[in-house]
């Protein structure tokens, strides 16, 4: 991706990704993969998962591998969520879903794709629950913030 910026992917409720897509961040890869996924009621935490990071096993891609065309749903020749994406610089993901996901979106410790938590319309944004700002906290002691 020399000379090429990086992507940023959006994680929520259909009004939330709709918002986004309408600002412009849409895109397709070169594999067709889309940089959201819009989570309905009947999108299962197994699927939700698949999109936001890589689950490989011996036999390939693990997971549900269904695909729902215009939806951002999952592709059997995915080769990964959007954490194992290149293009990916940025993941911006509803809190209520990331709640739902909490093991893997605090199993993420990498700079790149940055992992932000967002509010929607449903759910206000709760900072005690936001990894990230529990994770710059600790950064720095009591002392250090006076």
């Amino acid at each position: 991706m020399a000379g090429r910026g990086k992507l940023i992917a959006v994680m929520g409720d259909e009004d939330t990704v709709t918002g986004f897509l309408l600002g412009g961040i849409g895109e397709l890869d070169k594999h067709r993969r889309p940089n959201f996924l819009v989570v309905e009621k009947e999108t299962s935490l197994a699927e939700i998962e698949e999109a936001f990071r890589c689950v490989w096993g011996e036999g390939g891609w693990q997971g549900s591998g269904r695909s729902e065309e215009g939806s951002g749903g999952v592709s059997e020749v995915s080769e990964g969520g959007f954490l194992a994406r290149e293009d990916v610089g940025m993941i911006l993901i509803s809190q209520a879903l990331a709640e739902q996901i909490r093991p893997a979106v605090a199993a993420h410790a990498r700079a790149l794709p940055a992992v932000l938590e967002i509010p929607s319309k449903d759910h206000p944004y709760d900072p005690a629950r936001d990894s990230v700002l529990r994770r710059a906290r600790g950064l720095f002691a009591p002392d250090e913030l006076r």
